[in-house]
């Protein structure tokens, strides 16, 4: 990974927008390294919560899948509020072939976030189903 003519090589912030750069010109698999050093050193706030996003979601691009599913796992238990990453954890359980996990969490993140006049009348009942797609009532 190059990390000559850093003047900051110390500082996380200067490594995420390495990562962030080289992500936005499609270049992901070179963003993986300063997306990891950025954290490693210590990155924090709302950079943190990005560079937790990018990394999961460009090992997911990048068919790391598993890899991808730990850090949108660890983002929820750092940052359960942040419902950007169950969206993109259900993207990862949707490309590992977990669909009803995957759906469960779309389904619930929607109802809990719409504010759809219809989505609201019948947040009860979406809730209710999103773990339950597969079975069956006689």
């Amino acid at each position: 990974m190059w990390s000559g003519g850093l003047q900051e090589p110390e500082n996380p912030s200067v490594w995420y927008q390495c990562a962030w750069v080289h992500d936005a010109m499609g270049q992901e698999k070179e963003a993986v390294p300063f997306y990891k050093k950025s954290l490693e050193l210590g990155l924090t706030g709302e950079e943190r919560r990005g560079a937790l996003l990018g990394l999961g979601s460009t090992y997911r691009t990048l068919g790391m899948y598993e890899q991808s599913k730990a850090i949108f796992e660890g983002a929820i238990q750092e940052y359960p509020d942040q419902r950007e990453y169950f969206v993109f954890l259900a993207m990862v359980k949707y490309n590992l072939k977990e669909y009803s996990d995957a759906m469960e969490i779309l389904l619930r993140q929607l109802a809990e976030t719409s504010d759809h006049k219809g989505i609201q009348a019948y947040k009860k009942a979406i809730l209710f189903y999103s773990d339950k797609l597969d079975q069956l009532w006689d």
